[in-house]
C-alpha cells in the first residue's frame, strides 16, 4: 500500500490595505479644523482724534500733562549681548539745559511689585494712570467674586467689556506712553515695557525712535556708567 505524501498548505502573503485610511485622515483633519478655535490676531488699538475743535494751546497743555516717555538702554559685552538693563523716563516734553548738564530725565528700574506695592517704573505708570487703574482694580474684584454672573464665560465676557469701556473712557485722565529704545537696548527690555502697559491697564502707547534730545539727556548717565567701569 502506497504511503500518502505530506500535504503542505499553500502560503499566502498577508497585506493590509491602508487606502481607506486616507479618507479617514481627511475626515479627521476637516473635523479638527472646524472644531478648533483659531488664534485671533492681536492688534494695537489706536485712539483716533475727535471732531471737537480745541485750541492749540489747550492741545499742547493736555498732551504735556498726559505724556510720559520711557527710554530703554543696556550695557553690552564684547559680543554685543546685553548684560544689564536701564530704564529712564520723563514726563511731558524733553527739557534740557543748553550745555546738557541737567534735564527732566529720571532713572528707574523694572522692579514690579513687592508686598503688593508697585515699585520702579510700574509705580510711576500706575500713578500716571491712577483714574483708570483704580476703577479696573475695583472691577477685577467684582469679577473674582463672580458678581456679574455665576457662569464663568458670561462673567469673563462682562468683565472684559466693562474693562475696555473704562480704558477707552475719554473723561478719565489717561497717559500717553511713548517707548523708545537705544540701539544697545535688549529685546527683553522692550517686551517688558510692553508688558507693563498691559499690567497697568494703559491703552494709549506707542514705540518710537529715539531723538537727538533723548540722546543728549542720556549722555550724563552714559558717562557715569563708563566712569564706573574704569
Amino acid at each position: 500500500m502506497a504511503k500518502r505524501g505530506k500535504r503542505y498548505s499553500e502560503q499566502k502573503d498577508v497585506r493590509v490595505d491602508f487606502t481607506p485610511m486616507v479618507d479617514m485622515n481627511m475626515l479627521l483633519i476637516t473635523f479638527f479644523m472646524l472644531c478648533t478655535t483659531m488664534i485671533k490676531s492681536q492688534t494695537l488699538q489706536i485712539a483716533l482724534p475727535t471732531n471737537e475743535k480745541v485750541e492749540q494751546n489747550e492741545q499742547n497743555k493736555a498732551k504735556e500733562s498726559e505724556a510720559i516717555t520711557i527710554l530703554l538702554d543696556s550695557d553690552v559685552d564684547e559680543n554685543g549681548v546685553a548684560t544689564k538693563e536701564y530704564v529712564y523716563f520723563y514726563e511731558g516734553i524733553a527739557m534740557i539745559t543748553p550745555d546738557g548738564s541737567d534735564s527732566n530725565l529720571q532713572e528707574s528700574e523694572f522692579l514690579g511689585n513687592e508686598d503688593g506695592v508697585a515699585r520702579g517704573i510700574r509705580a510711576v505708570l500706575q500713578k500716571k494712570n491712577k483714574d483708570v487703574y483704580t476703577k479696573i482694580v475695583d472691577l477685577k474684584a467684582k469679577w473674582k467674586a463672580k458678581e456679574f454672573s455665576k457662569k464663568d464665560e458670561v462673567n469673563d465676557s462682562i468683565y472684559k467689556a466693562k474693562a475696555k469701556e473704562i480704558r477707552n473712557d475719554s473723561t478719565l485722565t489717561r497717559p500717553v506712553v511713548i517707548i523708545k529704545a537705544t540701539p544697545r537696548a535688549s529685546y527683553k527690555s522692550v517686551v517688558t515695557a510692553l508688558d507693563e502697559m498691559q499690567i497697568n491697564n494703559i491703552s494709549r502707547y506707542q514705540i518710537d525712535r529715539i531723538t537727538h534730545d533723548d540722546s543728549t539727556m542720556m549722555k550724563p548717565y552714559w558717562d557715569k556708567r563708563e566712569a564706573a567701569k574704569k
